[in-house]
């Protein structure tokens, strides 16, 4: 009988501003990702979401996307945009939360002027940056939905 993985709980944000989805490139993979990490313990999957991109890229952001009832109490959470099951190794995965998102009001781009491992990426240049499939969708949904 095989034996069942372990798994943690991961959240991806792609954030959308001006046309352009924001990338970086991972260090240890060399592959172009959206920020994202796992979810830390106590740590709300919304607060993940939005810590992973201020750490990974210096920018601030605000999760895009319903929440279930328009009530106070019990506090309602941004609905991920997607849920996916993630093969990492073998015998461990990811339990991965996406969420759209966009710079808060004032950002003015200067954070990311000189780096050439993070960025602002349109739909023209997602192709030649050598995306997985997986993550060229979901740029490219990004990039619909919030323009």
């Amino acid at each position: 009988m095989p034996k069942t993985p372990t798994r943690d709980f991961t959240a991806t944000t792609f954030v959308v501003w001006q046309g352009g989805v924001l990338l970086h490139k991972h260090r240890k993979l060399g592959h172009w990702f959206p920020p994202g990490g796992h979810i830390e313990p106590n740590e709300l999957p919304d607060e993940a979401a939005v810590r992973e991109v201020l750490e990974e890229s210096g920018v601030g952001v605000a999760l895009l996307g319903e929440r279930a009832l328009p009530v106070s109490e019990p506090r309602q959470l941004v609905r991920p945009r997607g849920v996916q099951l993630e093969t990492i190794a073998l015998g461990h995965e990811h339990i991965d939360l996406i969420y759209f998102a966009k710079p808060l009001p004032g950002y003015s781009g200067l954070l990311l002027e000189t780096d050439t491992t993070l960025g602002w990426y349109g739909a023209e240049q997602l192709g030649r940056l050598g995306l997985t499939e997986e993550i060229r969708y979901w740029a490219t949904l990004a990039l619909l939905e919030l323009g």
